[in-house]
């Protein structure tokens, strides 16, 4: 299997969504981490990232374990489904997100997401989600 690197990533993000605002930091088989400065636009009143915001970098961070499991970058991987719970305010400058892998079969990428931010280092979400690959001439084959 090809090792897929975050600057590989990230690079491909730059040719082709340069407006994409997050970023891949680490990545391997089994996990992936996401970073995002939110900006004026993801924050609420009060200094606290937006839940938008959080959905979005974790939804980010299970894009990436995608590549990092296919060991390939896969841009058109699609959220099948996606749940977060918010268990306290995200403040802060930066939030990550690490997706670790629950399973990965040939169409699918299921795992878990953990976010934090720059200031606090317990969670302040948590989500499970999956993705799906996109089909291969072999899976129309069949």
């Amino acid at each position: 299997m090809t090792e897929i690197t975050p600057e590989q990533i990230n690079a491909m993000l730059k040719e082709h969504w340069p407006e994409a605002r997050c970023t891949c930091i680490e990545l391997s088989d089994r996990h992936a981490v996401a970073v995002l400065k939110p900006g004026a636009i993801g924050f609420r009143p009060g200094g606290y990232i937006s839940g938008p915001t959080q959905f979005a970098v974790a939804d980010a961070a299970l894009w990436f374990l995608c590549f990092g499991t296919a060991g390939k970058i896969e841009p058109l991987a699609l959220t099948s489904d996606l749940s977060i719970r918010f268990l306290s305010p995200a403040r802060g400058d930066v939030i990550y997100a690490r997706a670790d892998l629950n399973r990965a079969s040939r169409r699918s990428v299921v795992g878990s997401v953990t976010l934090w931010t720059d200031t606090i280092d317990s969670p302040c979400a948590v989500a499970h989600g999956c993705y799906v690959r996109p089909a291969t001439r072999r899976d129309h084959d069949h």
